[in-house]
């Protein structure tokens, strides 16, 4: 059975179109086409569904937590241990509410699909990897199509080994990590879960290791996620372990490409992220997170320039909302490079390719057929109330901007999954 929408505009090849009528049927977009018939509903707008490719869901426990602080220099360390202080209580239970509760509010604020970067594993009974069937029930529960990004972390540091609560993040060894994401795969329950594979950060991953699941992934066909210079510790470190920097092992020894996402760096030298992009692999950026935790702000501008292709995430989930991260991301721009309108298009609009970043970004990092409106894509599409009073006075012509620099959630009307509610 299909269903037709037809609202007053849909966002289609980078703008609102009016006129148009879209075919939802077997889970997918099966027609766009023009129409003479009116819109069903001449007060809504129709987008992609967003999505969201960096989550750690188990982190929606921490919303409030670790941000009293006596000394600003220790902001993050008291994150941190209110971050491990969670790990140490998690069950499976536990682990599926607080994933579902991040799940269920991400589908509120428009996010269709989700790539969870999944590194707490273990119950701690052990290494039971029981956590990983945990959060594939809460994304079935919520109804959000899932890419689970299954998390190797093998050490604590460079040369340092797991302590602590660590150990529930322990992947054993390649054998036995690969035998759990083929558990996981198994796990998968309908056509909206899938797989990527995650090298946690080289600070968790040997370099040599590292290289090993990079050509496995790619044997597999799946996705490589990794942490990848958010903070200049992290580099620092590298520098001393290696003598270079995390982005130079990244392209000496793991061939990006298409298939691989570096999350955060905010940090990276320019002329490496050059070489970075040019091979055509994506960099997520968390804007939320990133600020919370005084990471710094990565050179967007710069990374557009040289043909980055970019997504985002929501990452810790202290905050879930897609529009404000477009905003961020912006608005962080701004400050950074002291100019108004950082993240433009030729045609000088700042919504296009933040809404890009938002939708068909996330997409091909996840490797996943959405983010778009046209026929074949999956059936993921967020309704817009143009009626909402953040709405109010807007012209069609303002109504891409106005979206990620005067709206929150509160404007999203409906999401639907696989033509879905």
């Amino acid at each position: 059975m299909s269903t037709v929408l037809r609202p007053r505009y849909a966002w289609i090849d980078g703008a609102f179109r009016e006129g148009m009528e879209i075919e939802l049927g077997g889970g997918e977009i099966a027609a766009v086409r023009p129409t003479e018939a009116g819109p069903t509903d001449a007060r809504t707008a129709v987008l992609p569904g967003f999505v969201n490719a960096h989550s750690h869901a188990f982190q929606r426990g921490l919303r409030g937590r670790g941000e009293t602080f006596t000394n600003p220099a220790d902001d993050f360390w008291s994150w941190r241990e209110a971050m491990y202080g969670l790990v140490d209580t998690l069950t499976p239970e536990s682990a599926h509410c607080l994933s579902l509760r991040a799940f269920r509010e991400m589908r509120a604020a428009g996010i269709t699909t989700v790539g969870e970067f999944h590194y707490i594993h273990h119950s701690g009974a052990g290494q039971d990897f029981a956590l990983d069937e945990a959060v594939l029930a809460a994304a079935a529960d919520a109804g959000i199509r899932i890419v689970m990004l299954h998390a190797l972390y093998l050490s604590g540091g460079f040369d340092r080994p797991l302590a602590g609560a660590q150990r529930r993040f322990d992947g054993g060894d390649l054998d036995a990590w690969w035998k759990a994401v083929d558990r996981a795969e198994r796990a998968c329950r309908t056509p909206l879960q899938s797989m990527g594979v995650v090298i946690h950060s080289l600070r968790a991953v040997p370099i040599d290791l590292a290289a090993e699941v990079r050509r496995e992934a790619a044997r597999r066909g799946l996705v490589v996620h990794l942490h990848l210079e958010e903070q200049p510790a992290e580099i620092d470190a590298c520098r001393s372990a290696h003598g270079c920097t995390p982005m130079r092992l990244v392209l000496d020894r793991l061939e990006p490409g298409p298939d691989m996402t570096a999350v955060h760096c905010t940090h990276t030298d320019p002329t490496e992220m050059a070489a970075y992009t040019a091979t055509g692999a994506h960099v997520c950026l968390c804007p939320l997170t990133e600020a919370n935790l005084g990471d710094g702000i990565a050179d967007v501008v710069g990374m557009r320039d040289r043909g980055g292709s970019i997504c985002l995430g929501t990452d810790s989930n202290a905050r879930i909302c897609m529009l404000e991260e477009m905003r961020l991301c912006e608005y962080g721009q701004r400050l950074r490079d002291r100019r108004r309108g950082a993240c433009v298009d030729a045609t000088g609009g700042i919504g296009t390719p933040l809404l890009d970043m938002a939708t068909c970004g996330g997409a091909a990092s996840l490797g996943v057929s959405a983010g778009r409106i046209e026929a074949g894509c999956a059936a993921d599409v967020v309704i817009v109330d143009l009626d909402h009073p953040m709405l109010e006075g807007v012209s069609p012509a303002d109504l891409p901007a106005a979206l990620v620099t005067g709206c929150d959630a509160r404007v999203i009307q409906a999401s639907l999954v696989g033509g879905q509610a």
